[in-house]
């Protein structure tokens, strides 16, 4: 059958509608949010943290990382640090509130309850587990870095200077918790400022840290509701801002945001190649009953 030209374009319309009409929902992952009820977490109560900076010990030695800096002294408090392939966690000092006082907070990897990083990647070489952590896959991985681009927290790092490069960022140390174990970072904290746990349960507790003592504790608790949740929560007697972590984050989950845009994609991936392979067979055709005209 001889398909017209008036009908192959009624066709391209319909389905164009039909793609459009039922986009498929944005998710991190089929597992994003099934486990959230048993998902793990931190919470780091930065009134505790003393700068030690055995956090960052225990995660390079655990990680096999080779970017840990080696300073004796404070002067490496002197810069505000950020992660770094070779370093997935930090810990830097916050400006004194008021003299002969300071306060430390760790950064890593936040492991958002519905990451951006996951739902921006075309491949799910990021994805969310049902436990908690936001795991990479580096046999998945395209390069496009897309999800460096999305992260609000601006964590995932590239390595630019290798030959094989990946995208790098904290694991929650997913193979040891697989294991039965702690993270390594929580494990070694001298001061109890790191807490690992359900993080129901460590919301319940930041809740009751908070509000139960509020001369101590700044009403907040970063992480509850940044970018829909996410694992790592703070709390502490100095605000978000004055610890200087991230505070122009969206409360809504990036999933969510991302939706309309991804709507897009089935249209893009499903229809567009054979709607321009029918053109291309409309104008062959055209051309050659053109030349058959001439030539008869």
């Amino acid at each position: 059958m001889r398909l017209k030209r008036r009908t192959f374009f009624k066709l391209s319309a319909v389905g164009a509608a039909g793609a459009v009409a039922t986009p498929a929902p944005a998710t991190a992952s089929p597992t994003a949010t099934a486990g959230q009820a048993d998902a793990v977490g931190v919470l780091v109560d930065t009134s505790k943290c003393i700068g030690c900076r055995a956090c960052e010990a225990a995660c390079a030695e655990a990680n096999h990382l080779t970017g840990l800096t080696q300073v004796a002294d404070d002067t490496v408090f002197d810069t505000q640090r950020t992660t770094q392939p070779e370093v997935f966690t930090v810990v830097n000092r916050a400006p004194a509130v008021s003299a002969g006082e300071a306060r430390y907070a760790k950064r890593q990897c936040m492991h958002c309850v519905e990451p951006a990083c996951a739902t921006a990647c075309p491949v799910r070489a990021l994805e969310k587990t049902r436990s908690g952590p936001v795991v990479y896959h580096a046999d998945r991985c395209l390069g496009c870095r897309y999800c460096m681009l999305s992260c609000p927290f601006e964590v995932p790092k590239y390595e630019y200077m290798s030959n094989l490069p990946r995208v790098r960022k904290c694991t929650f140390c997913a193979d040891r918790q697989a294991n039965g174990l702690e993270p390594a970072c929580t494990t070694v904290c001298p001061s109890g400022a790191l807490t690992f746990g359900k993080r129901e349960a460590l919301l319940a507790e930041a809740r009751r840290r908070v509000y139960g003592q509020p001369d101590k504790y700044a009403p907040v608790i970063y992480g509850e509701h940044e970018a829909g949740g996410t694992s790592w929560m703070y709390i502490g007697d100095r605000t978000p801002e004055q610890l200087g972590l991230k505070t122009h984050v969206p409360m809504t989950p990036y999933s969510a945001l991302a939706q309309g845009a991804l709507a897009v994609v089935p249209v893009v991936i499903t229809l567009w190649p054979p709607f321009l392979m029918g053109l291309y067979t409309f104008a062959k055709r055209r051309d050659a009953a053109r030349e058959e005209h001439h030539n008869g």
